[in-house]
């Protein structure tokens, strides 16, 4: 849920503010930012992922949500500065917290599942999420914008959801470098003979 939230909003904000300023040159040094964070995230996607084969899938998504909850406020106070150099690198830098959840994400969802009900259940809970919190997360982070005129605001809402986040995946079990493949290892007895298919 808090990915698809900071995905959606973070990329809608580095736009809203890549048009601040002189139009031609604000906007197109934005758009280029997110090119290079976009390309930064073709690395450091599966860097998180290979990471977290290392140090478990729940403890590398933890990482990744206390590091998004509290980056914002540092975004915030770096686009505040009105540095393009440092609102560039703010940009790119932001991509990164993001995808130190993304990275494990999809293993990790789908381990909460045994193997008959794997593929709807991760798909389910991953999309359903997305258009919950990640649907309307432009919207409200527009909205917290224009009616504090402080960026802030929208921090403490990235914070709010990180919080969210990191209680959520506590309850989560670690089946990292576990075999899966069977219903044992989830404490769930094998389906009798006649239901398999």
């Amino acid at each position: 849920m808090h990915e698809a939230l900071c995905r959606s909003s973070g990329t809608t904000l580095d736009s809203v503010h890549a048009e601040d300023g002189p139009p031609i040159t604000q906007r197109t040094s934005g758009l280029t930012a997110l090119m290079v964070a976009t390309g930064l995230s073709v690395i450091t996607i599966p860097l998180a992922g290979y990471i977290s084969d290392r140090i478990g899938r729940k403890r590398m998504y933890l990482i990744g949500a206390v590091t998004m909850g509290l980056f914002g406020f540092a975004y915030f106070a770096l686009l505040n500065t009105m540095i393009p150099t440092v609102i560039f690198l703010a940009i790119v830098v932001s991509f990164i917290p993001h995808d130190l959840m993304y990275g494990p994400q999809a293993a990790l969802i789908a381990e909460c599942f045994r193997p008959r009900l794997r593929y709807s259940g991760a798909s389910l809970g991953f999309h359903l999420s997305s258009v919950i919190a990640g649907g309307p997360a432009p919207l409200i982070a527009t909205a917290l914008l224009a009616s504090t005129g402080s960026g802030y605001s929208v921090a403490i809402y990235i914070f709010v959801c990180a919080i969210v986040s990191v209680i959520a995946t506590s309850f989560l079990p670690d089946y990292t470098n576990r075999d899966i493949s069977h219903d044992d290892i989830y404490g769930v007895p094998p389906e009798p003979a006649h239901l398999r298919s």
